[in-house]
């Protein structure tokens, strides 16, 4: 079946922490199998699901949108009331965020067909877990302010469809270590310093899967953990042109449309048909024929016009840039650009 919940109204601070309406919440564990959630919260710090536990994603059909702005109490704004309001106050404990899936624990995602939309300003994240997310499978599509995938201690990617578009932080962001064995990851970050993929330099593992990671920067995969290779390229970037990535008889090997205008682009491509020791062409304003599109990655089809060249890198490590790279830790400076489709 399906189930529809709507929350409106503001945060409370009460019992020293600062909270705010659920959709769905939990004290343990959530599990979704199948049927259909639709699920909207528009208060202050409102939360499409939370969980003080872990979260598992199998199947069925997830939709979620919060509009909500960050809920901060101040001591100034209520004298030991229950309502607070909004101040510049530091603490955690006294302040709350707009997310779209919460989870205290660690989350995973093996099937079913999810997508979050966060609007609501700084701290609106799409998916977080403050432990590990793990995606095996199923189609999980992101349009956040801020970071749309966001775990503390890893993140690993297995299998699945992926698409990430910020629009004012990191596409997918690990605090920790960072593992794409198989799947379709498309994400997409603002200006420098926020990243289409980031994982604060730490170990980045790239060993299978279809990548796009676009940004101002990006985190660098770690050449020791990594078994397919992968290009950087830095420059300029202008929304709705087509980059090609070719092999050097010409074939085919990936396209992608840039979601939006960057004066300085970092874009990460990794893709099972490179292969070490061979010399790949990358072109800007290219034609394609006999294709289709995942949130602008295009796999399969036939270059009818190469373009401009953009250059040649010879992948004689696991790891090779070309351009201007911007590469590092990213930030949480707020970048630019709109909301994406």
């Amino acid at each position: 079946g399906r189930t529809t919940v709507i929350t409106t109204g503001g945060g409370v601070y009460e019992d020293s922490e600062a909270s705010a309406c659920a959709c769905i919440k939990t004290d343990s564990i959530f599990r979704l199998n199948a049927g259909e959630l639709w699920l909207k919260s528009t208060g202050q710090g409102g939360k499409g699901i939370s969980s003080d536990q872990e979260v598992y994603l199998n199947g069925g059909t997830l939709r979620i949108i919060t509009t909500g702005t960050r809920y901060t109490y101040g001591s100034s704004s209520s004298s030991g009331g229950r309502f607070g309001g909004m101040d510049n106050s530091t603490s955690s404990a006294n302040r709350t965020s707009a997310k779209g899936i919460k989870a205290d624990k660690s989350l995973y995602i093996a099937g079913g067909d999810i997508a979050v939309r966060c609007t609501g300003g700084e701290g609106s994240e799409g998916i977080e877990s403050k432990q590990a997310v793990s995606i095996s499978g199923g189609t999980v599509q992101a349009s956040c302010y801020d970071d749309c995938i966001n775990a503390k201690s890893s993140l690993s990617i297995s299998g699945g469809k992926v698409y990430a578009y910020s629009s004012n932080n990191d596409g997918i962001d690990s605090n920790g270590t960072l593992s794409i064995s198989d799947g379709v990851i498309v994400s997409s970050g603002t200006t420098s310093p926020d990243e289409g993929i980031d994982c604060d330099q730490n170990n980045f593992a790239i060993t299978g899967g279809y990548i796009i990671g676009v940004g101002g920067a990006s985190s660098t995969p770690t050449t020791a953990s990594c078994t397919q290779p992968s290009i950087i390229y830095g420059g300029s970037g202008t929304q709705g042109t087509l980059i090609t990535l070719v092999d050097g008889s010409g074939t085919h090997v990936l396209s992608y449309t840039i979601p939006r205008t960057y004066s300085q682009m970092t874009l990460l491509v990794s893709s099972p048909s490179l292969s070490k020791g061979s010399t790949y062409y990358l072109y800007t304003g290219s034609s394609l024929t006999g294709t289709t599109a995942f949130h602008g990655l295009q796999l399969s089809g036939t270059v009818s016009s190469a373009g401009s060249s953009l250059g040649s890198a010879t992948l004689s490590n696991m790891v090779t840039t070309l351009g201007n790279v911007s590469g590092g830790m990213g930030g949480q400076t707020p970048g630019g650009g709109g909301m994406g489709g």
